[in-house]
């Protein structure tokens, strides 16, 4: 029977081994995921393509994650854990593979939806491996250092990715990131133990996969972390997606000056994410989220209204977008992690993470309807989605608050 690593034969550095390959296998998944919307620009170009059509590229891997996550909610806690992990990691690299040889935007759609539900099980595998091996005392930290693969992601991936795009073509970062995620499979395997306390746990019940499903959609201690979780993501892919496009079109930065929004907002959140982390697991994760989520609110109405601004000051004003908008998914994924019981984690997840996937996917397609261009080629009624992200963020902070610990 395996066994929390919190049991004497386990040390702390095979925790932290356990950490670093799943934020690594985090960093790649994010990387491919987030390398879409600084590419926006020359997708919209390339392809001559609206708002709308580029929100629907974005969307289509959300929604593909999140209606294979229900799917996979039916199966993933039948499973090791490790397992799982690395066949799901291995169809996602294969789908990411088929978009660098994507040659039409139906061609490239098609890539996404594959990568998508590959991907969006990802995370819940991740987050579940978390919470059967993590002590709940340092969840909050485990969830900063595997979250922070964001930071890295746009710091080292998203500006290696747009120069490597500008030198051989858009298609060039997903070859590289499709034979990358083939290289780390076999550390993969080789650095993560067999996880089966789900399976082994003397309180498992056993029961078809449907019940298991269903067990964890009729609890009603599972409502609330599940429509926290669609406001969590309408906060912020409302105006994510587009902020690349904007800053291009209304503020007068320069495709090259892009990685610069990503390497300094990437930077800044690879330390604030792990101290929020730590905070969460000091003062309480709904504390630190309401700090957090409040202060949010602030860059948000910021960045979509900026019209022409310096580079520096447009640095510092993303930056704090990036600290506050990211960040409070830290304590955010560690409420939502320790609301299930062990035996039902992995269906949980992947149902939340269906949900999750789904309204970001929703979020952004949304955001593509309601923004256009104008004859000057500016985007209009970025400041309207603004208003729904702030609402969201608002609402958030109530439905937070309704989550409670299982156990």
């Amino acid at each position: 029977m395996s066994q929390p690593l919190t049991h004497p034969l386990h040390t702390i550095q095979k925790e932290r081994a356990i950490i670093f390959i799943l934020a690594a296998l985090q960093f790649l998944h994010v990387l491919d995921f987030v390398i879409m919307m600084p590419l926006g620009p020359v997708f919209m170009e390339s392809f001559n393509i609206d708002a709308a059509a580029f929100g629907l590229l974005v969307s289509s891997y959300s929604i593909s994650a999140g209606v294979f996550g229900l799917i996979g909610a039916l199966f993933l806690d039948t499973f090791d854990r490790k397992l799982s992990l690395l066949v799901l990691f291995f169809g996602f690299s294969f789908g990411t593979f088929l978009c660098a040889f994507a040659n039409s935007y139906v061609f490239l759609l098609i890539a996404r939806v594959i990568a998508g539900g590959f991907g969006g099980m990802i995370g819940a595998t991740v987050l579940s491996i978390i919470g059967d091996i993590i002590p709940v005392f340092r969840r909050g930290t485990a969830t900063g250092v595997v979250m922070g693969s964001f930071s890295v992601a746009s710091v080292v991936g998203v500006p290696l990715g747009l120069e490597l795009a500008e030198r051989f073509g858009w298609h060039f970062p997903f070859l590289s990131l499709g034979i990358a995620g083939f290289l780390i499979l076999p550390l993969g395997y080789k650095l993560l133990p067999s996880i089966r306390y789900h399976l082994d746990s003397d309180i498992k019940v056993k029961q078809s996969q449907v019940k298991s499903l269903l067990l964890v959609l009729k609890k009603k201690e599972h409502f609330p972390p599940f429509i926290f979780m669609v406001f969590l993501m309408f906060g912020g892919f409302t105006v994510i997606p587009f902020l690349s496009p904007f800053l291009v079109s209304n503020v007068g930065l320069s495709t090259k000056q892009i990685p610069y929004i990503y390497f300094f907002g990437g930077l800044v959140t690879f330390f604030t994410s792990r101290y929020i982390g730590k905070l969460a697991d000091r003062f309480g994760k709904f504390f630190i989220y309401q700090i957090v989520t409040v202060l949010a609110i602030i860059p948000v109405i910021l960045v979509v209204t900026m019209t022409k601004t310096a580079l520096p000051m447009i640095l510092v004003i993303t930056t704090i977008f990036m600290v506050f908008v990211s960040g409070r998914m830290v304590p955010a994924f560690a409420m939502v992690t320790s609301a299930v019981e062990p035996r039902i984690r992995g269906s949980f997840m992947s149902v939340n993470s269906a949900i999750q996937q789904i309204a970001s996917g929703a979020a952004s397609y949304v955001a593509g309807l309601i923004l256009y261009q104008n004859a000057d080629k500016q985007f209009v009624n970025y400041e309207l989605v603004g208003m729904i992200s702030v609402l969201s963020l608002l609402f958030s902070v109530y439905l937070a608050k309704k989550i409670k610990i299982s156990g």
